[in-house]
């Protein structure tokens, strides 16, 4: 027991000062003894705000108190956590890897013309661009014989479109 927890300390210490000190003002339940309450082990962070990363109503006067972090410095936190592999001991955040991709597989790229079927407006001369080059290529493959055709009739005598 005495080796888990000095083991555990040691853990804590190898943290970045920033994660550790985020860590001591808002533990997260999972570090509490077994069968503690959480109400009683909050801390005075914990009490004035449960979790800092939300907006939250001030109880008298009504009003939305901004987040403690701001989206910037959450992600910060975040890519901190991830790193040292303690991301899941951070409360809510819409900057979390898994927040993340779940916006990313219901939203998708959110970029006009990338979905199945789509296509981006562009300027003209791109849109009608796979259709000249292929009509270009089906002239250069028809070259050949057209020259052939060509040489046989004569300059003066061709007449390819009759009026």
């Amino acid at each position: 027991m005495v080796a888990s927890v000095s083991k555990n300390i040691q853990l804590a210490l190898a943290l970045p000062p920033r994660l550790r000190t985020f860590l001591a003002r808002y533990p997260p339940q999972q570090l509490l003894p077994a069968g503690a309450n959480p109400d009683l082990h909050k801390t005075a962070y914990q009490e004035e705000t449960p979790n800092p990363f939300a907006p939250m109503k001030h109880p008298i006067t009504g009003k939305w108190h901004d987040p403690k972090y701001s989206l910037r410095r959450q992600a910060e936190l975040v890519k901190l956590a991830r790193e040292h592999g303690v991301e899941e001991l951070l409360p809510y955040t819409p900057k979390a890897t898994e927040e993340r991709i779940r916006k990313r597989v219901e939203l998708g790229l959110r970029v006009k013309g990338t979905g199945v079927g789509q296509q981006v407006k562009g300027h003209k001369h791109e849109r009608t661009l796979v259709a000249k080059m292929e009509k270009r290529r089906k002239a250069m493959l028809e070259m050949p014989n057209l020259i052939r055709e060509w040489k046989k009739v004569g300059k003066h005598k061709w007449d390819r479109f009759p009026k």
